[in-house]
């Protein structure tokens, strides 16, 4: 891992925001300049439809601060987020949304709780919200309260785009699929224990229109499960599959081996007794040896995928400026 060559790294995925990349570069460079802070802008264009990538090759050939990434087409969010940290030289990594919700005023707060108080990564908490009510509210509590039950991570706002990290934070981590909202985690995951969370100013939408449909409701709750057991089990299948399959396996043969006492305990004394083929119990028992044994295989196979997993951060590139 290089040493970090500036004070400040701003990330920034996109996605079709051509109306409002000006003004939010501008409002970074002010709020830079004002501090004093040497920086880059890295921008990624996650497959833009519009001019959004024009107008980023504009700004890069303007200020030589301000880095572009296009994709070939739309990856999503994780994957625009990692392709960014492996470019990243700042100190302090800030990512924030391209649609000017997330204030740049917030960036010298944010470095100072990296660089002075030592936190590992500080979280974004959008206590006041301009979103609606039923579709974007009552479900991000919802979310946010299952993520904190089920990851022990007190944060109120796991999924705000307006966070800062550690430059080894971002070095250690991998974003992928769906993963940005659980980013958290995954530096928890990593040994990054000191994350801590501020109160930022969440702004109306000027531009545009949200990019998360319905179907977040959908892959939220999966990615959840994916994640839990990532953090838990990513690196130690077999202590999952293998453990739930040696229980099954001896629960089921626990069951027919008693049948099959059974069976001989009344033949010796001469009691009626059925074949124990004819009893369900021997079917239940034979079926759940069955799930053991599959669980068991399904475990050691993870184990041989997980370490030959290399490519799954590869991504098609079509320009770099």
């Amino acid at each position: 891992m290089s040493n970090p060559t500036l004070d400040i790294s701003v990330v920034i995925p996109l996605l079709n925001e051509e109306e409002s990349l000006i003004e939010l570069t501008e409002w970074i460079r002010r709020v830079m300049q004002q501090h004093q802070y040497s920086y880059e802008i890295i921008m990624v264009d996650d497959g833009s439809t519009d001019h959004s990538w024009s107008i980023i090759e504009n700004l890069s050939s303007r200020f030589s601060e301000i880095h572009g990434i296009k994709f070939f087409h739309h990856y999503g969010k994780a994957a625009a987020l990692q392709v960014a940290f492996a470019e990243t030289k700042g100190k302090v990594v800030i990512t924030m949304d391209a649609d000017l919700q997330d204030s740049p005023d917030e960036i010298p707060a944010l470095y100072d709780m990296i660089i002075k108080e030592g936190y590992d990564l500080v979280s974004g908490w959008k206590k006041v919200r301009h979103d609606p009510l039923l579709t974007k509210r009552i479900p991000s509590k919802f979310y946010n309260w299952t993520v904190r039950k089920i990851s022990r991570i007190r944060l109120h706002d796991m999924n705000c785009g307006l966070k800062a990290y550690q430059y080894r934070v971002v070095k250690s981590i991998e974003v992928y699929g769906d993963m940005h909202r659980y980013i958290p985690v995954l530096a928890k995951w990593a040994g990054f224990k000191k994350i801590g969370e501020k109160v930022v100013q969440h702004q109306e939408r000027k531009y545009g229109k949200s990019k998360f449909g319905l179907e977040r409701f959908i892959r939220g709750p999966l990615d959840l499960l994916s994640v839990t057991f990532i953090t838990r089990f990513g690196r130690r299948p077999m202590h999952f599959f293998g453990v739930w399959g040696v229980v099954m396996f001896l629960l089921g043969g626990g069951v027919a081996l008693y049948l099959l006492i059974e069976k001989i305990y009344k033949s010796l004394n001469n009691m009626p007794t059925r074949d124990v083929v004819d009893k369900p119990a021997f079917f239940l028992a034979l079926l759940t040896i069955i799930l053991g044994v599959q669980l068991f295989l399904a475990g050691f196979i993870s184990e041989l995928i997980s370490r030959n997993a290399y490519d799954r951060n590869k991504y098609q590139i079509e320009k770099k400026v």
